[in-house]
């Protein structure tokens, strides 16, 4: 959509993100740990495919998901680009903001990470999420968002 330089998220990111995908992998690493030794296969055959696709899972996605995102603030919109697969580019334009959250899940709170969720007018999209910011800059954001609000308002 634009050429401009985009922002890379917080690099603790990736860390938070396998850690995630280390423990929705837990629960299929132990299905496949049973379905292995209860089918009386070729050994090996369960488990060492479902080993690679999990380690697939748990190392290159991460780092391919935060390759893959960006932002850029600029002084009148925020611009959100995502996706690996499938390309979004979204600009929010300030003057559609409604409200601003800063969010922290209790994962993100351990690498210091926050959500910064901004919700427009309209249905079509009404929110746009930017994961893995620094908390510090996520509040930033949101202030200076609210002040360029603030400044249009006025």
């Amino acid at each position: 959509m634009e050429d401009t330089e985009l922002t890379l998220l917080h690099p603790n990111h990736v860390k938070a993100t396998r850690l995630v995908a280390i423990l929705i992998s837990l629960p299929l690493l132990a299905g496949a740990i049973i379905a292995e030794f209860a089918a009386p296969l070729v050994p090996g055959l369960i488990i060492v495919p479902a080993l690679l696709i999990l380690a697939f899972i748990i190392f290159r996605l991460p780092w391919r998901r935060y390759q893959a995102r960006g932002y850029t603030l600029a002084e009148e919109r925020l611009r959100v680009v995502s996706g690996i697969l499938f390309r979004s580019d979204t600009l929010v334009p300030f003057g559609r903001v409604q409200h601003i959250d800063v969010n922290q899940g209790p994962i993100q709170r351990i690498y210091d990470l926050a959500t910064l969720t901004v919700h427009t007018a309209g249905s079509h999209n009404a929110s746009v999420n930017l994961p893995g910011l620094a908390h510090g800059d996520a509040t930033e954001m949101r202030e200076a968002i609210r002040a360029a609000i603030k400044r249009d308002t006025a």
